[in-house]
């Protein structure tokens, strides 16, 4: 695919384009969840936590006085876009992983000025509606929007037209992976931007009394965005999952430098889906059955916090070389630079 130069000057009418590379598997989708649910260590993973209801969830989540990674990441990049615009140059491709409404990358514009903007998310319906809207905010700016799972691997289609760029991954999703996962995606996405650079947020470690109410709050609204995964999980896999039979857990594991959140049966409950025979042809029919016994929980996420050494410690082990960092006058979450 071609793409054709941006005059600023004189901008003519543009309308964003969309790649659709995410084709729902419900098989699959199936298979993943009886797996995971059936496993000594039940689990199910977090990317089922973001249906329509949990999206609206999260956004709610982000307004919480208690959670703070949201506002602190924003005012950080408020207070030195002029030194990351500096650091990055101005100009660039800008591509966004998890883009969602685009908003954190939209706030960059003024002070970064790139010349095209890729918004990455599995969702591209939401993507379509997110980009209509920020076309119509600025004319004259190239817009792709690219409907695709990068949590398992990271590739940018031919059709993005990059060169180099500088990747953008807000909001400490890089929380989500294991230190060992994150390594792996941070080295793909090195190759991937081509000689550009990383923009990158990065929740940081602090005291479990600041930490495990941003991840349990009052209001309950993160025990809700929690619980949800099991209406989800009765739509996707055919489960009876009682939501009232499960409570929220969220600790912090000073062990391993990480936020947990679990669901935790309140009673013996026995959660069984009809269709397990279609889910492989290993699983026998008694197997769609999970008891769990009252206390036991299902794994549903991990958020890893990092010291601003070892993640840059990590980066370097992704292959950067050249890494600068901002964080609140606490230290509370940071915002990396990396490129070489």
């Amino acid at each position: 695919m071609t793409f054709s130069c941006i005059n600023t000057a004189h901008p003519s009418p543009r309308s964003p384009r969309l790649l659709r590379l995410h084709q729902s598997d419900a098989r699959a989708i199936r298979i993943e969840l009886a797996a995971g649910l059936l496993a000594s260590a039940s689990s199910i993973a977090p990317k089922f936590l973001y249906d329509a209801l949990g999206s609206r969830l999260f956004a709610a989540i982000t307004e919480l006085p208690e959670y703070y990674p949201t506002r602190t990441e924003a005012a950080i990049f408020r207070t030195h876009q002029n030194a990351i615009a500096a650091a990055m140059g101005k100009g660039c491709t800008l591509v966004d992983l998890g883009a969602g409404n685009c908003e954190k990358a939209a706030s960059l514009f003024d002070a970064l000025r790139p010349t095209r903007y890729v918004a990455i998310d599995i969702s591209a319906d939401y993507l379509a509606d997110a980009l209509d809207y920020l076309q119509f905010r600025h004319p004259a700016l190239d817009l792709l929007g690219i409907g695709m799972d990068f949590s398992t691997a990271f590739n940018l289609p031919d059709e993005a037209g990059v060169d180099a760029c500088v990747v953008f991954y807000p909001g400490s999703s890089i929380g989500n992976f294991t230190p060992q996962a994150a390594e792996v995606f941070l080295r793909q996405v090195r190759l991937a931007a081509k000689g550009g650079g990383l923009l990158i947020g990065v929740d940081l470690n602090k005291p479990s009394e600041i930490l495990e109410p941003a991840y349990d709050d009052t209001l309950g609204v993160t025990a809700a965005f929690n619980r949800n995964m099991l209406t989800v999980a009765n739509q996707l896999l055919g489960a009876n999952f009682e939501v009232a039979d499960f409570r929220h857990v969220a600790y912090f594991n000073r062990v391993e430098s990480r936020i947990e959140m679990h669901l935790e049966a309140l009673r013996d409950v026995s959660i069984c889906w009809p269709d397990a025979a279609a889910v492989s042809s290993q699983v026998s029919t008694q197997e769609s059955v999970r008891q769990f016994r009252a206390g036991e929980r299902i794994h549903t996420e991990n958020s890893y916090k990092y010291t601003p050494e070892s993640f840059a410690a990590l980066m370097r082990r992704a292959g950067y070389t050249r890494i600068t960092k901002w964080t609140d006058a606490d230290e509370w979450f940071g915002v990396f630079w990396a490129d070489g």
